[in-house]
């Protein structure tokens, strides 16, 4: 098979003005690059991790077509490697829809969600697992 890693998840949004600073400023990421698509009415914006731009979010503003009230993805994960202070780091941040606490699975890796500019849920993981999420 082919498949060799995700490449990025689109993420819909409102505006790239507002979710741009949010994933940089509360999720960590870098803003890469914004362009117009091809059907010059949908804007989209790339970001990538500080260390490594192998995986991106993609930001896409301007969509028309009609999407489920959860999206087309349920949520978007990123690893951290200190739940307790991210939680802590967001709650201090006032962002929406934060969990009330983290959960800790079975095998040990705890998470917890809170909610994007647009209501997208995002899931901040610290795994167990010997490789990553």
């Amino acid at each position: 098979m082919a498949v060799r890693k995700i490449e990025h998840v689109g993420i819909m949004v409102s505006s790239l003005e507002v979710s741009i600073p949010f994933y940089e400023n509360v999720v960590g990421l870098k803003h890469t690059e914004t362009l117009t698509h091809a059907n010059g009415v949908i804007r989209l914006a790339f970001l990538s991790f500080q260390s490594s731009s192998e995986t991106e979010v993609e930001l896409i503003e301007g969509f028309t077509g009609e999407l489920a009230k959860a999206g087309r993805v349920h949520h978007v994960a990123f690893t951290v490697d200190d739940i307790e202070a991210e939680f802590e780091r967001i709650r201090a941040a006032d962002v929406a829809g934060l969990d009330e606490a983290f959960t800790t699975l079975p095998n040990g890796s705890r998470y917890f969600f809170f909610d994007g500019p647009d209501g997208e849920a995002i899931e901040f993981f610290q795994t167990t697992r010997g490789g990553t999420k």
